[in-house]
């Protein structure tokens, strides 16, 4: 069986949980069956990895007319595939028009929606409803769709409602737990040291885009109600717009005026000290306001690190309220509860060390048992195999 995945971020150029999704699933995939990556951006070494580029004749388009012609191509490339998987709507047309054009089954990885992320308009303008229409068109007429968690599944339903139900099938995200463990802290060349974080107070950590989605306009706001004790190392770049990056920086410079151990990382770091960052938190904090699982609290509690994260989507289903943390109730109707609530249970996990340790190694193990890729990519697997 040969499949081409279809995506839009591939090593070295991931920004986010979907990226790390196809580089992992890709890995394990290949040990099971022959795999051709179709990918933008610059050109890459690997093997059976294809870059495709935008029409020359669109470079001063609306990035999301430029998309789909990258999509072109992508379909093009597929010939010898037996089937094709796509992941977010850049790539639902070129996988939509392979099964098309070569006769072969198209397989959707539902990682986020459109229709639940109206802020995107901010980012695309009228490209949202071409992004919009390019993701409706992909699920609905694929042969099947992946959600990654029971609760996408259901906005799959709601948001697509032409979709057959027995259509959509739930596979989690994963995460690799040899790559993301607890690793030492404070040694030499730390990059704790290097931010200036203080070892004999407490810490608290947040890694993820500045987006809408991700909440980390509420968590600063939390933060003016946490512990004075408790320092906050805020690993958050990548702006979506202008206007979010103004905002956020408002908001951070202001904490930092009112109080220290604010720490606001906005360089993309590497995995090893991300790890180290997650492995000396007391606690991790996901203040999402939209989430399909959250691949970042799967690297938290990899990390062996108790998890403060909002209750939306599919994050239930990889935080276990009162096992492996505590779980914030999130109303968008009333933000300031949450921001208050969410203060209370951080400043609740930080005072309980031993509880947070206890919450720790519960989720470490259950990542371990429940969220591994080999497991991930043998039921992607069989889901190709059950549509040749």
């Amino acid at each position: 069986m040969k499949v081409a995945m279809m995506t839009k971020e591939y090593p070295p150029e991931i920004y986010g949980g979907a990226g790390v999704h196809v580089t992992e699933l890709t890995r394990y995939m290949r040990q099971l069956v022959d795999v051709d990556v179709h990918c933008m951006g610059a050109p890459r070494d690997e093997a059976n990895v294809y870059v495709h580029g935008v029409d020359k004749q669109l470079e001063a388009a609306n990035p999301a007319i430029q998309t789909l012609s990258t999509g072109l191509r992508m379909a093009h490339a597929a010939a010898g595939a037996d089937i094709v998987h796509t992941h977010t709507w850049y790539t639902g047309l070129g996988g939509h028009l392979a099964g098309e054009l070569h006769g072969i089954p198209h397989v959707v990885t539902a990682h986020s929606l459109e229709p639940d992320r109206p802020w995107k308009r901010e980012q695309l303008g009228g490209g949202y409803e071409i992004s919009s229409w390019s993701e409706r068109n992909a699920m609905e007429y694929a042969d099947a769709v992946i959600a990654v968690s029971a609760k996408m599944k259901d906005a799959v339903l709601a948001a697509y409602p032409r979709i057959d139900a027995d259509k959509v099938h739930v596979v989690l995200n994963g995460i690799d737990t040899e790559l993301w463990q607890p690793r030492p802290t404070f040694e030499h060349g730390s990059i704790l040291t290097e931010l200036g974080v203080d070892p004999t107070r407490p810490i608290v950590a947040f890694v993820g885009r500045i987006t809408r989605q991700k909440g980390v306009e509420h968590l600063i706001k939390a933060a003016r109600n946490f512990d004075e004790d408790i320092q906050l190392v805020l690993c958050a770049g990548a702006p979506d717009t202008p206007e979010i990056a103004a905002q956020i920086t408002d908001l951070v410079t202001r904490l930092q005026q009112e109080r220290d151990g604010i720490i606001w990382v906005q360089d993309m770091l590497g995995k090893d000290k991300i790890q180290e960052i997650l492995s000396a938190a007391d606690a991790f904090v996901c203040p999402s306001i939209y989430e399909p699982l959250g691949i970042v609290n799967l690297e938290a509690m990899a990390c062996g690190t108790a998890v403060v994260a909002s209750d939306v989507g599919g994050i239930p289903e990889v935080v276990v309220d009162g096992h492996t943390g505590t779980l914030v109730h999130y109303d968008e109707n009333d933000t300031a509860t949450f921001e208050h609530d969410l203060a209370q249970a951080v400043n609740a996990m930080v005072a309980d060390r031993k509880l947070a340790h206890a919450f720790g190694l519960a989720g470490r193990n259950r990542v371990v048992d429940e969220f591994s890729w080999a497991r991930i990519s043998e039921q992607t697997v069989d889901i190709y195999r059950s549509l040749i």
